[in-house]
């Protein structure tokens, strides 16, 4: 629980301040966030006056169909000033998840930050919205989700969907999706919307979102899906550490192999990295300790649309599109699919051949070598 604050709409170096965090601290904190942006370093200056100068900015979070992963990555931060700097200083006005306060109580805070706020607020949604039988089933103080999502986007600045349930759906909206649950743009046209997708999306992700908004007054630059480019604007497979052995054709054929223990990609066990757009290789999870591929699972594409769809988790991708780092999430697709696998399998052949011929030469070189020194 933090320090009780002097000044409730004070700026957040204000807030930051009265918590006992040093200058120090602050710029750190201000160049650690800059650079997970991925603004350049002479950007430092504009984060930081604008942490300096900008009140604080009211959050309104609301929980539908979901199963509140994406709350628990959103406070596990491996950066000491994230969780204040976000939970205590942006003002987070309601979540049924975090605060004290419950039913009356809770209810009549969030109707009055909304009307003080209107048209101010940030909306963070978490969770999809169910739409068959009236909505029935998900409600919230005798109110569907439907009803409840419709209010309390009608004065938002903007959405923040934290989470693949709100971006996309999620498995709620998995064949056969027995409640009709849909994404929360499938209901709101009339906002600005920023998907930030993931089973659950990675904290520093989450926060950088938001302190960009802080930053800059608007939402960043977006792709086809509504995912902030930054983030989401490389695939998983071209910043992947077994990448090499894609390239050099070399295949973990079952989890349990030795190929499977040093490394070898796992493509063939049904990893989705080639057509998976996410910050999970470069930023990684638990204090950027690991990811999934590098605890030995593949991927599973969790931040794309209808992820739980897209066939069973380990079985073997036939539409890889492309392996060039120049792809982007809005040019997938594009590409003809034979054209594409025939790539990567001549490209993988071809890498083979040489990696053969280089192993030959050298086995050769060797015993020339050998024999020289026997005689």
């Amino acid at each position: 629980m933090g320090t009780l604050l002097k000044t409730k709409n004070g700026t957040y170096y204000d807030h930051i301040s009265e918590q006992g965090y040093s200058r120090r601290d602050f710029v750190k904190f201000a160049t650690f966030m800059t650079a997970f942006m991925g603004l350049e370093h002479s950007m430092v200056g504009q984060v930081m006056k604008a942490m300096e100068t900008k009140k604080r900015i009211p959050v309104i979070w609301e929980h539908f169909q979901e199963c509140t992963g994406c709350s628990e990555s959103f406070i596990r931060s491996d950066h000491p000033l994230v969780a204040d700097v976000i939970l205590d200083n942006i003002s987070l006005d309601y979540t049924d998840t975090l605060m004290a306060a419950a039913g009356h109580n809770a209810e009549e805070a969030k109707q009055k930050s909304m009307k003080e706020n209107y048209g101010n607020y940030i909306l963070v949604v978490e969770g999809a919205i169910p739409t068959k039988d009236g909505g029935v089933y998900c409600t919230i103080a005798g109110r569907t989700a439907v009803e409840i999502l419709k209010e309390s986007a009608a004065g938002a600045a903007a959405i923040l969907n934290f989470g693949s349930c709100s971006s996309f759906g999620g498995v709620q909206a998995a064949h056969p999706n027995p409640t009709g649950s849909v994404p929360v743009g499938d209901i709101i046209k009339d906002k600005p919307i920023i998907n930030i997708p993931g089973c659950p999306p990675i904290s520093e992700v989450m926060t950088g979102i938001v302190l960009y908004y802080v930053t800059f007054g608007t939402i960043p630059e977006l792709d086809s899906f509504n995912r902030p480019k930054q983030f989401y604007g490389k695939r998983i497979h071209d910043s992947c550490y077994r990448r090499p052995y894609f390239d050099a054709g070399l295949f973990a054929e079952t989890f349990d192999s030795e190929e499977a223990k040093e490394g070898h990609c796992l493509y063939k066990l049904g990893c989705r990295g080639p057509v998976t757009y996410n910050a999970c290789s470069t930023t990684g999870w638990n204090n950027g300790v690991s990811f999934p591929i590098k605890s030995g699972y593949p991927c599973i594409g969790c931040s794309e649309p209808g992820f739980w769809d897209n066939g069973p988790f380990m079985e073997r991708l036939t539409n890889v599109n492309g392996i060039g780092i120049e792809a982007t999430a809005d040019k997938i697709g594009k590409i003809v699919l034979g054209t594409a696998v025939a790539g990567v399998a001549v490209h993988a052949v071809a890498t083979n051949l040489t990696k053969r011929k280089e192993l030959k030469e050298a086995n050769d070189c060797g015993e020339d070598n050998l024999n020289n020194i026997k005689s």
